[in-house]
């Protein structure tokens, strides 16, 4: 007796209908159902599936999570220009790791920059070195400026096209 892929599509197994079979495993599954009672293969074949879906999902789900993670502690993403179109950071005011990467993003109402105040940020760190040229601008949507700051203690940036009208915020670096 052999089994066709069709009988095996009768039976709700098809690697179009479960992308987890390679046709190596189909197959193998074929030449089980020749040699096994069709009961018997017909079970061993729902188990083997369910099984693999199993271990497929937990796998994604595992990966999933260590992706986040991880991104997530090891950066903040701050808008530049909130949602509803205002004048300012979101967040305006986090507490980040030492080391950590904050990523401002352009999102509304630019241009922007992003500028450390010299006068309310740690003694010893040089405002030049982590802030942008106040002449440079961000222009578009979506772009971007990195900075990591390894000094403990309480940063004050603005951006310099609009701190007159509130544009300003605080980071805590612990």
């Amino acid at each position: 007796m052999t089994t066709s892929s069709a009988s095996l599509r009768r039976r709700g197994i098809s690697h179009r209908r479960n992308p987890i079979f390679h046709r190596s495993q189909i197959h193998i599954l074929q030449t089980l159902n020749r040699r096994q009672n069709p009961t018997v293969a017909a079970a061993s074949t729902k188990l083997t599936v369910k099984s693999s879906l199993k271990d497929f999902g937990v796998a994604a789900v595992a990966a999933a999570a260590s992706i986040a993670l991880a991104g997530n502690a090891m950066a903040i993403d701050v808008l530049l220009g909130s949602g509803d179109g205002a004048l300012a950071f979101v967040p305006n005011d986090f507490t980040i790791a030492k080391g950590e990467k904050i990523v401002f993003k352009n999102n509304a109402g630019f241009p922007h920059n992003v500028v450390f105040d010299e006068d309310e940020i740690p003694s010893g760190v040089d405002a030049s070195k982590i802030s942008m040229d106040e002449q440079d601008l961000l222009n578009g949507p979506g772009e971007t400026y990195e900075v990591a700051l390894t000094e403990p203690g309480t940063y004050s940036f603005y951006c310099a096209p609009h701190q007159g009208a509130g544009m300003v915020g605080k980071v805590t670096v612990n």
